[in-house]
C-alpha cells in the first residue's frame, strides 16, 4: 500500500451544515483489510495517485458493502496524524443506473403523478431491469401512467418481447391489445423471438403468435417436404 498520499483539501456541501473533515472522491477501490481497519483508494483528481485511510470502527459495517473497483466518496477526518474514513458513499459507475433505480422505485409510488413520469425516464434511460416492471404498470389504474409504460415498453424494444409475449392470451383485452400494439410497433427486433416462441407455444397462443407476425408481414418457414422419389424406368 502506498505510504505518501496528496494533500486534501477541506470543503463542505454547498448551503450545508460544514462538517469537519474532507471529502475524497475516489476513482476506485483499490485494495480492502477490514482486519486492520484499512483501504487503500485511487483518487480521481490526482491521476491515479492512491492513498491508504485507516476506517472508524463505527463505520465498519459500511467498510463491508464497499468492494474493490468500486468508486466511492468518502468524509475524512485526520485524527492524531492519521486519516480517518468516518462515512463512504459508492458511487455508481455508470449515473444513469443509480437514476434508473431511483424510477425503479418510484414507478411503485403511492401517487400517480411520480408513476407517470418514472415509466416515461425508464423508455428513455433503456435500462432492461426496467422491463418487467413496465409491464406490470400495463396494469396501472392511472391510464396516463399506462400509456407512458407502453411508450417506454417499445423504445426498450426486443428486450421487451419475451415479457410480452404471455400477454397475447390475456383475459383482459385492453392488455391484449396493448401487448400485441407494443410488439408490432417494435418492428423487426421482435420477430426472431416471437418465431422462436412458436417452438413451445400452445395452440392458443400459437394463433395468437401467428397473427402478430401476420401483421408485420412476417411468414414464418416452413420445413420443405421431401420431394417424391420418380419411378425408375424399367
Amino acid at each position: 500500500m502506498a505510504d505518501e498520499a496528496p494533500k486534501l483539501i477541506q470543503i463542505a456541501p454547498k448551503g450545508g451544515e460544514k462538517k469537519d473533515g474532507f471529502n475524497l472522491v475516489t476513482e476506485r477501490v483499490v485494495a480492502i483489510n477490514p482486519e486492520s481497519r484499512q483501504l487503500e483508494v485511487e483518487l480521481l483528481a490526482y491521476d491515479g495517485k492512491t492513498v491508504v485511510l485507516d476506517v472508524d470502527e463505527e463505520t465498519l459495517e459500511d467498510l463491508k458493502k464497499i468492494k474493490v473497483g468500486d468508486g466511492a466518496t468518502i468524509r475524512v477526518v485526520e485524527e492524531n496524524g492519521k486519516r480517518v474514513a468516518k462515512s463512504f458513499k459508492v458511487r455508481p459507475k455508470d449515473p444513469n443506473a443509480a437514476k434508473a433505480d431511483a424510477m425503479l422505485l418510484d414507478l411503485r409510488d403511492t401517487h400517480w403523478l411520480n408513476r407517470k413520469y418514472a415509466a416515461e425516464v425508464l423508455g428513455e434511460l433503456k435500462d432492461p431491469r426496467a422491463v418487467d416492471p413496465l409491464v406490470a404498470a400495463l396494469n396501472d389504474e392511472v391510464g396516463d401512467v399506462r400509456q407512458r409504460a407502453y411508450d417506454s415498453l417499445i423504445k426498450l424494444g426486443g428486450p421487451s418481447v419475451p415479457s410480452l409475449i404471455p400477454l397475447l392470451v390475456s383475459e383482459e383485452d385492453e392488455i391484449r391489445q396493448s401487448a400485441t400494439e407494443i410488439l408490432r410497433k417494435i418492428g423487426k427486433p421482435a420477430v426472431e423471438p416471437l418465431a422462436t416462441a412458436l417452438t413451445d407455444a400452445d395452440d392458443r397462443l400459437k394463433t395468437r403468435i401467428m397473427k402478430v407476425l401476420d401483421r408485420m408481414g412476417y411468414k414464418p418457414k416452413t420445413k420443405e417436404q421431401p420431394k417424391a422419389e420418380l419411378p425408375r424406368l424399367a
